[in-house]
């Protein structure tokens, strides 16, 4: 009987995560690897800082069934403020979209009805990296799996808000963690 019981509850559980669950979910860049310092490219060019400012690219695969859109957020959590820095928040990507170009924030070319949050530099779109001098930061690039096609924000909506929603809205995620230094 147990033995019965426990084939179902396996066959049930696979049936609910389909195809691809959420291991299966990976993100995948030429941009930035693993571990490996960012290139210039991803440096913010102010605050005595030199850099391009463009946003790298993503690409991500084996999204989990019941996957509805996507969102993708870029944090610095060893930002001497207390509460990290946001480098980058796009959200209402949609579900058929899996990949980015390099440079595709603020160029107009992010797909239709994806939104670009505000940066905690105050600009919409990516940031780049400026820690302060000396300093060796992490970059976590995130690729979410959200349960819904829109996480209806009202205008501007902070960071914060933004990340609460998608955090209660994850499914599953996947994430490249860089690092640099000045």
């Amino acid at each position: 009987m147990f033995r019965t019981t426990f084939l179902a509850a396996l066959a049930f559980a696979g049936a609910m995560t389909g195809a691809a669950g959420a291991e299966d979910f990976k993100l995948t860049s030429t941009s930035v690897a693993e571990g490996r310092p960012l290139s210039s490219d991803q440096v913010f060019e102010g605050f005595g800082c030199k850099g391009g400012n463009v946003s790298p690219d993503l690409a991500w695969s084996g999204a989990p069934v019941g996957t509805k859109s996507f969102a993708i957020t870029a944090y610095d959590p060893d930002a001497p403020t207390g509460s990290g820095w946001w480098h980058w928040n796009v959200v209402d990507i949609p579900a058929s979209i899996s990949s980015l170009a390099a440079a595709a924030s603020g160029k107009g070319a992010m797909p239709a009805k994806a939104l670009e949050l505000a940066n905690d530099y105050g600009a919409k779109g990516f940031g780049g990296a400026c820690p302060p001098a000396g300093e060796v930061h992490r970059y976590v690039f995130t690729i979410h799996a959200l349960s819904v096609e829109t996480l209806d924000l009202p205008a501007n909506p902070s960071n914060a808000l933004a990340g609460y929603m998608i955090g209660a809205n994850t499914i599953a995620k996947a994430h490249i963690t860089a690092v640099y230094s000045r």
